[in-house]
């Protein structure tokens, strides 16, 4: 899913909003989750999951494309770890579901 399809789907789930105020909602959301991020924070949405920041040590890596040895930097990185009833969610549909099950289906049996 992306943005917009969640914004739409908040819109049509609320008749009562208009589809900027939806925008609006989804967008401040997104902007709060970074900005904690940003500053080191964390998010947690129970039932969902919680979104943090890791470090990643600094290391040597190689250039893919000459196979030269580089240095890279130390760098934070965004993390998501499921909670638990999402993972219960996840787990209980792809036990329902057979191997044959696409992305689609999988979706409209999370729902």
């Amino acid at each position: 899913m992306i943005k917009s399809e969640l914004v739409s789907l908040i819109a049509n789930r609320n008749p009562h909003l208009y589809h900027n105020d939806a925008e609006r909602i989804v967008e401040t959301i997104l902007e709060e989750i970074a900005e904690t991020l940003a500053q080191g924070g964390r998010v947690e949405l129970r039932g969902f999951g919680v979104f943090s920041v890791r470090s990643r040590a600094p290391r040597s890596g190689r250039n893919p494309k000459d196979g030269t040895s580089v240095f890279v930097e130390e760098k934070w990185v965004p993390f998501f770890k499921a909670g638990k009833e999402m993972q219960d969610r996840l787990n209980s549909a792809n036990a329902s579901m057979s191997g044959d099950t696409s992305g689609d289906e999988r979706l409209a049996l999370l729902k």
